[in-house]
């Protein structure tokens, strides 16, 4: 089946920038990464999980928590089976365990609800220090 890992996280001072990655595989069943919409959440501690963007299939739709929105970018390669999330000008309350999560276009209700994710990495820790 399908499987994501995120990598990247880490410790970063605030203003900073890191890019974080999601590498999938196990396509056997005959569709590419390339049929799957990537969405990328976080939740920090005591606190729900929330979206924070998502790329389509093709690359070509984008969306994005509003509060991210110009310091992050999310983007796809799909040669290499990997998305990626580029954050920019990193705030401390942008500390959390991000995640990567994969689903067909074709299943797409809303790239913002979680739930109609399947597949889900087991995510890495981003922290931005003051």
């Amino acid at each position: 089946q399908v499987q994501l890992v995120e990598s990247g996280g880490r410790l970063v001072e605030a203003g900073g920038s890191l890019r974080l990655s999601c590498t999938a595989s196990g396509f056997t069943t005959g569709r590419p990464f390339s049929y799957y919409a990537v969405g990328w959440f976080r939740q920090a501690p005591g606190k729900e999980r929330e979206f924070v963007a998502a790329i389509s299939w093709s690359g070509t739709n984008t969306s994005y928590r509003d509060i991210v929105k110009g310091r992050f970018t999310v983007s796809r390669d799909n040669a290499e089976n990997t998305a990626y999330l580029r954050m920019d000008s990193l705030k401390p309350e942008d500390t959390a365990v991000y995640f990567c999560a994969a689903v067909l276009e074709t299943s797409v209700k809303f790239y913002s609800d979680a739930a109609g994710y399947p597949y889900w990495g087991q995510g890495t820790q981003v922290t931005v220090s003051s």
